[in-house]
């Protein structure tokens, strides 16, 4: 009598034939594309988390950091007034008076350089030998300029224009090279209008037979009408992929629509790598590490306040500054 036991006589799941994966359906044209779609929208949905993050975590750090911060700004613009009023007593030599505006454009870099703040009306005062040099690196007033998010703290905005107002000639060949290539991705996606009429015919309420149908196309109209008037492209061809069944579309617009997602890749992910490490970026440490960082740079920043208050207090009679500008001198310090 012969039983069957399946424990023993059925083959290990590991022992099985495994299927071969099913290729996508479609020609390699129309499989790029679905493909190309597909990597975008995950580009842009790490980049909407990550700016998410990154907000949620420049807030709770200024939130901590910011006041302290403050308090040493508000201390080095005090200095101005009686360093300036000091170069108008002539109770100074000329090389006192050289150390004094030395001072006074090292204090107006610090500002900023390292806090963001507008201090170029000092510096085209008091550092003209720079003068042509800043104009050069500095848009003119009638250039446009990137506007500011003004969801950042006001410290940090006042960062990101005084960024914008120091860009240097390489950056702003970098920026027109950038420039150009979106223009001719632009030009490259003006047909545009082709693939609005495309998806337009294909969705119109009018060709619906049934209401419910009608309202759903009515819906899908006013996305596609709303991605059109703005220019949105990649709404427009994600509409297409979700939609059209590609094969209703030419091979050789499917592969000129490919390689515009193409590029939208390479600048996401080119606004990946600025936000995790770039200058505009913020990231490091988490946890307890980073709550030791924010600690002792508010003690820094304490300390550095305090100090700047005490120079303040010297410097509001001439002696006392002559004294502060010895003292500097000898530790070999150019500025504050």
């Amino acid at each position: 009598m012969n039983l069957h036991n399946p424990l023993t006589d059925l083959p290990a799941a590991n022992q099985l034939p495994a299927p071969a994966p099913a290729e996508a359906p479609g020609t390699p044209a129309q499989r790029a594309f679905r493909e190309a779609v597909a990597q975008v929208e995950g580009l842009r949905q790490r980049l909407q988390e990550l700016q998410q993050e990154q907000a949620e975590a420049r807030r709770r750090y200024w939130q901590q950091v910011g006041p302290a911060a403050q308090v040493v700004v508000q201390a080095r613009e005090a200095l101005f007034a009686p360093l300036e009023e000091a170069l108008l007593l002539g109770y100074f030599s000329r090389l006192e008076e050289q150390q004094i505006t030395g001072f006074i454009v090292g204090n107006a870099r610090a500002l900023q350089d390292r806090f963001g703040e507008d201090a170029s009306a000092v510096l085209r005062k008091y550092a003209p030998r720079r003068r042509m040099d800043e104009a050069d690196e500095t848009p003119s007033p009638a250039a446009p300029t990137e506007p500011v998010d003004s969801s950042l703290p006001p410290h940090e905005q006042a960062a990101a224009a005084a960024r914008a107002r120091r860009k240097t000639k390489q950056q702003k060949a970098e920026e027109a090279a950038a420039q150009a290539t979106r223009a001719a991705e632009q030009q490259l996606l003006s047909n545009t209008k082709d693939l609005y009429r495309q998806l337009a015919r294909a969705h119109h309420p009018d060709l619906a037979r049934d209401e419910a149908t009608q309202q759903h196309r009515t819906q899908l109209m006013q996305r596609i009408t709303e991605a059109y008037e703005t220019n949105d492209l990649y709404t427009l061809l994600q509409l297409l992929s979700d939609t059209t069944p590609t094969s209703a579309t030419d091979e050789n617009v499917l592969t000129r629509y490919t390689q515009a997602l193409q590029q939208q890749q390479t600048e996401l992910k080119q606004q990946l790598n600025e936000l995790k490490y770039g200058a505009n970026g913020f990231s490091g440490s988490t946890g307890k590490k980073r709550e030791q960082e924010i600690r002792q740079l508010k003690r820094l920043l304490r300390a550095e306040a305090e100090y700047l208050q005490h120079i303040f207090r010297c410097i509001q009679e001439p002696a006392g500054l002559r004294e502060v500008l010895r003292e500097l001198a000898a530790e070999g310090h150019a500025t504050l």
